[in-house]
């Protein structure tokens, strides 16, 4: 099995801030991940 680039931490935190509107692509550029991990 594939492990995370991300802490359990980070990915919690991501998906806050997606829910708070932040927009999607100002937050890859700050975790510095794909459009892809994203949605995965």
């Amino acid at each position: 099995m594939k492990t995370s680039r991300f802490s359990d931490s980070q990915i919690i935190n991501i998906l806050k801030q997606a829910e708070d509107g932040t927009p999607v692509p100002e937050q890859h550029h700050e975790q510095n991940m794909r459009s892809a991990a994203f949605y995965k």
